[in-house]
């Protein structure tokens, strides 16, 4: 009882510290981004047009924390690569309990995710790997489909859609027989009909959704979400910018931190 009671005040400690590097963090992109805003004034009334619109458009993320409306920090889009493969055996062939501690908007929220390194001992080696070295700390989840299918798609911290850690991955692991994803399930992403271009991009799945397979199989169901869907939820019904099926989405997602067990 002494040691469960030690190990949680552990964690505790490591939930706050977390929490107090977030508020940190968004307390310096705040301060960034009114230093912009400012820079842009003094140049807007010497007349400076052009070089205000440069630092306007440098936002991909659309985030208006300038006008109060979001405390998110907007995430980056960096390249980041050179990173190491894990091999399989990294996933220990055992369950492990991954914490991304997401905003958008003015919300924070956990989403915990269940990771099968049994099932899918690669995809698992891989992505706990890269979270634990900080891979996915400060990136956008650049990509929401609201017709046909279902997904919230993160992982790159480029958030264009084409980034990754500087090496790829297959084949594919543990895809369903019947492609059908349910709700809550996450999976690889990949480059269609290419079963070795799995690298760092996953994707969330908020509504059950049939993915057809192609020429190199289905997907790689590496996990589940056990807390958390409804915010995902929540960022589906906003929608995606311009209100297309398939693009940004319009409360933009920011992965601020991970944590895995």
């Amino acid at each position: 009882m002494s040691t469960t009671k030690q190990r949680d005040r552990v964690n505790a400690a490591k939930r706050q510290a977390k929490w107090a590097e977030r508020q940190a963090k968004a307390r310096a992109h705040r301060q960034r981004v009114w230093t912009i805003v400012a820079f842009v004034a003094v140049i807007a009334v010497v007349g400076s047009i052009a070089v205000a619109a440069i630092v306007t458009s440098s936002d991909p993320a659309g985030d208006d924390t300038a006008t109060g409306a979001s405390t998110c920090p907007a995430g980056s889009t960096d390249s980041r690569e050179g990173y190491t493969l894990a091999a399989p055996e990294a996933a220990e062939d055992r369950t492990w309990t991954v914490t991304l501690q997401s905003c958008s908007g003015d919300t924070e929220a956990d989403i915990t995710l269940e990771l099968d390194g049994a099932a899918a001992p690669q995809a698992v080696a891989s992505f706990v790997t890269l979270a634990q070295e900080g891979y996915f700390d400060g990136t956008q989840c650049h990509r929401l489909t609201t017709d046909g299918i279902y997904v919230l798609q993160c992982g790159d911290p480029t958030a264009t859609g084409s980034g990754g850690p500087g090496y790829t991955f297959g084949p594919v692991e543990n895809a369903p027989a019947d492609d059908v994803y349910p709700a809550g399930t996450v999976a690889m992403a990949r480059v269609s009909n290419d079963a070795e271009s799995m690298g760092s991009q996953f994707f969330l799945v908020y509504e059950d959704s049939t993915i057809p397979s192609d020429s190199a199989g289905g997907y790689t169901v590496f996990g589940k979400i056990t807390s958390g869907l409804d915010f995902v939820q929540a960022v589906a019904d906003v929608g995606v910018e311009g209100g297309a099926p398939d693009g940004t989405p319009a409360n933009p997602v920011t992965i601020e931190g991970v944590e895995t067990q």
